[in-house]
């Protein structure tokens, strides 16, 4: 009893907040979320390149507006931005148990894209005003335990009530949003400091303008962008072809596509701080060329596994590679980051992801339908195979070389201690 009240004491009752927040939602989301695509599959009478471009509208949507939703959390506060984002995603998928045609489903993603830019830098920053830097990684890393908690538990669960009803599924998430969001109106105080509220953000523009980036003279993030494409490619294929291919390969297909989701979300809680730590005993290039070679595997695994274990070994191998791949290729970008360019370096790297989750459903449907999804998966895995090379040479010479000098003769700020 003494050991769990310190440990509530560690953290402020905002974090707590975020943390059961997190929780109900994602296990919700992680309820309906395997089955989205699909559900939209069938509602357009089986046209995969329209359920996939549908599909496509929530990150195309959440990169456009999360252009402006960092300026809005620092002008308006944390708090209302993070209600009504809950409330948005909350409205859009309370819509999805009565939209019907076309134009209500895809005014529904939109509208969950726009609630999903909102909600994330303001939540960001919230835990940045709360908590004090030397605890922040270790904060981060809750929620993403959090998270990964609410993604183990959630598929199975979702795939049994989407076989009897699956308005039962968005009618518990909208429930799960609309909750969290009273959750935060109830118990969490607006942390963004009095002053700038009152000034409009006006601190923010008093600042000195930072240092132009001319994306010619910074080529190797440009090229570790590119290689980094066939990642999150691959990523973008998980949630709407690969239902449609192991379809063809089992019967019992959504409750296959739950449970591999399902051992994903475990092995992450129960293994991402292991792994981590593990691989910063090696090189960042080599331990970022053994993911993505793993990550091909996992290619050729998903096309052609012909047991349902065979795919569980492949879905193993998928979350060892994403437990290498991430945390060493953000350390690969801090470290080649000049100072004064650290948060565009970030963003510009991080384009990847929306730009594979915009056109990759759409991409996948098109190839899908001509070659095949076993030949798709394993083009797939020959791009991340090819890419990973690439990626090998680019992020061996990030890490060795000296770091850039500012651009236009500027001083970079001081980073805050």
């Amino acid at each position: 009893m003494v050991w769990l009240q310190s440990v509530i004491a560690r953290y402020d009752t905002t974090i707590w907040i975020r943390v059961i927040g997190t929780i109900l939602t994602t296990f919700a989301g992680f309820m309906l979320r395997p089955f989205l695509a699909f559900y939209l599959y069938e509602r357009m009478d089986g046209n995969l390149l329209v359920a996939a471009m549908v599909t496509s509208l929530q990150p195309l949507t959440s990169m456009i507006a999360g252009l402006y939703s960092g300026g809005m959390a620092d002008r308006y506060g944390r708090k209302p931005m993070m209600v009504a984002a809950l409330a948005i995603e909350a409205i859009s998928m309370a819509g999805y148990i009565w939209a019907e045609s076309l134009y209500a489903f895809a005014a529904l993603t939109i509208l969950n894209g726009i609630g999903s830019s909102l909600f994330w830098p303001a939540a960001s920053a919230q835990v940045t005003d709360v908590v004090p830097e030397e605890k922040r990684s270790e904060v981060f890393a809750l929620l993403h335990t959090a998270l990964n908690l609410g993604a183990a538990a959630g598929p199975l669960i979702g795939v049994t009530l989407y076989k009897i009803n699956p308005a039962i599924v968005f009618g518990i998430c909208s429930a799960a949003l609309f909750t969290y969001g009273l959750l935060i109106v109830w118990k969490v105080p607006e942390t963004l400091p009095r002053e700038l509220r009152e000034r409009g953000g006006q601190a923010q523009a008093d600042k000195p303008k930072a240092p132009k980036l001319r994306l010619r003279e910074h080529t190797t993030l440009l090229w570790m962008t590119l290689a980094a494409v066939p990642v999150s490619l691959l990523y973008s294929q998980v949630e709407i072809i690969l239902p449609q291919h192991l379809r063809t390969r089992f019967d019992d297909f959504l409750t296959v596509f739950a449970t591999l989701i399902t051992i994903n979300g475990l092995l992450v809680v129960c293994c991402q701080i292991v792994i981590a730590k593990f691989a910063e005993r090696f090189p960042a290039h080599r331990v970022i060329l053994l993911a993505y070679l793993l990550l091909a595997c996992v290619g050729i695994g998903y096309g052609w596994a012909p047991t349902f274990f065979l795919l569980v070994v492949a879905e193993a191998i998928f979350t060892l590679g994403e437990m290498l791949y991430g945390p060493q290729i953000q350390k690969a970008i801090s470290v080649m980051a000049p100072e004064a360019y650290r948060g565009r370096y970030f963003s510009i790297f991080g384009a990847n992801w929306g730009i594979t989750g915009t056109i990759g459903p759409s991409l996948g449907a098109v190839s899908f339908r001509s070659i095949g999804g076993a030949y798709w998966f394993s083009l797939l895995a020959v791009l991340l195979l090819v890419a990973g090379l690439f990626q090998y040479r680019l992020v061996k010479r990030a890490m060795s070389q000296p770091q850039p000098a500012p651009l236009d003769g500027a001083k970079p700020p001081i980073a805050a201690s």
